[in-house]
């Protein structure tokens, strides 16, 4: 059986970010980029244009940041087998990380396996529709895209999240909607009055999304009002969804200590969790940023922790 002294699991800018870092320690980390758990590189391989990366003035795609990022992992040494996790047992030492089809000890992991934005299962904003042509689960991410710009937008949701995404994309939308089921927003008072009180947003009560439409990008949106069951049909440049993200933490099998909505606890001012020499980076463990630069910080940043870790166990 292979022994590794670091197992990275995870993809995305934090897994690839911690592994450069790793190899250039000389740890010669192993990386499981997974398969079927969704693509190598994670949410930024569903991205279009990425434009807030620094490093990149023009603009990157997703999935070219993320073979970057990947390259350059490789370059200093990492090993990587693009299968998935199955199983991980951290009740004794070394861990011990079983893969689709492999084996492997190891003295130290870090976990960045990211967290999957909830979509709704619509018509029309599907995989091979117009997911990321004018569907997002994003505003951050990419709002600032010239498809948006001085179109109206339609955000789905009624919490805070929903709200934040609504008044950023003010700035780029002719309007903004937000479509929420219920006749009462979820958002906190001071958000909600935030969006109630903006211009540019206007709430739609008591309806859902039942279809998309366009050509090559969205160009329509088809409302459901719950009580008259009543369809209306509304133009849109885009839409967006703002109804949560699930951390990638199934395979864990509760032996990470998580915060209630899934996300793993780490320490203050570290990525240590609570089992000895087990760390975490990224969106799995960051509820509130969910951006690739602050991902990929966490991953230089639990790099080092684990390679302080694995020093002292030397030295112990």
């Amino acid at each position: 059986m292979e022994r590794r002294h670091l197992v990275i699991i995870g993809s995305g800018p934090a897994a690839y970010t911690a592994a450069i870092y790793a190899a250039r320690a000389n740890l010669a980390p192993l990386v499981y980029e997974g398969f079927f758990s969704g693509p190598a590189g994670g949410q930024l391989m569903t991205t279009t244009e990425v434009e807030n990366y620094p490093g990149f003035p023009e603009g990157i795609t997703g999935p070219e940041l993320m073979e970057k990022f990947r390259s350059q992992a490789l370059r200093f040494g990492t090993t990587i087998l693009t299968e998935d996790v199955t199983k991980v047992e951290f009740g004794k030492r070394p861990f011990l990380i079983h893969g689709a089809s492999t084996l492997v000890e190891a003295e130290a992991v870090i976990i960045a396996t990211g967290a999957t934005a909830q979509r709704l299962d619509v018509p029309g904003t599907r995989d091979g529709e117009f997911w990321q042509k004018g569907v997002s689960a994003c505003a951050v991410c990419d709002g600032a895209i010239p498809i948006f710009r001085d179109k109206p937008l339609f955000v789905v949701g009624g919490g805070d999240t929903a709200v934040e995404e609504a008044l950023f994309l003010t700035k780029y939308g002719s309007k903004v909607y937000i479509v929420h089921r219920r006749e009462e927003l979820r958002a906190s008072k001071i958000m909600a009055q935030r969006a109630l009180s903006h211009p540019k947003v206007e709430i739609l009560w008591n309806q859902v999304l039942v279809r998309v439409e366009g050509t090559n990008l969205v160009e329509r949106v088809i409302l459901q009002d719950v009580n008259s069951h009543k369809e209306t049909t509304h133009l849109a440049g885009g839409l967006f969804f703002a109804i949560g993200h699930q951390p990638n933490v199934g395979f864990l099998e509760k032996q990470i200590e998580t915060f209630g909505h899934g996300y793993i606890k780490v320490e203050p001012n570290s990525t240590r969790t609570n089992v000895d020499g087990v760390f975490a980076a990224g969106d799995v463990q960051d509820p509130v940023y969910r951006q690739a630069i602050s991902a990929a910080g966490s991953g230089c940043m639990a790099a080092l922790d684990a390679e302080r870790w694995l020093a002292a166990q030397e030295h112990a």
